[in-house]
């Protein structure tokens, strides 16, 4: 339940998105369209996330529990202090994990670079 009226927050950030797009990328030049191309690019990625984020932070929470780590720290630390190479054949469930949180960051981030051939 919203208690907010509409327009949704992510209706209100594509509103923008579109109208940096449509009216100011097009009668705009050099250093200002460059900025209005960068906040189009922020604004996406921010609504990608208002979208896709509550839902992929349960998984990635999720992962993390399977794994027996409480949060990203301790999965770094644990990997950055050589922990993760005695794992053998169980290794493969972190990389995996690991995988999977690169592949939903740059699903928000930056979708284009998850091209179908390389996931």
């Amino acid at each position: 339940m919203n208690p907010h009226d509409a327009p949704t927050a992510s209706e209100l950030v594509e509103a923008v998105r579109e109208w940096l797009e449509r009216d100011v990328l097009t009668g705009t030049t050099g250093r200002l369209q460059f900025h209005a191309r960068v906040a189009v690019n922020v604004l996406a990625m921010v609504g990608r996330e208002l979208e896709l984020g509550p839902e992929q932070a349960q998984v990635h929470g999720d992962r993390l529990s399977a794994l027996g780590f409480s949060s990203d720290a301790e999965l770094a630390a644990f990997i950055r202090n050589g922990e993760s190479a005695v794992l053998g054949p169980s290794g493969e469930a972190l990389r995996q994990a690991v995988f999977d949180t690169v592949v939903d960051k740059l699903t928000v981030a930056h979708p284009t670079y998850l091209a179908a051939d390389q996931v």
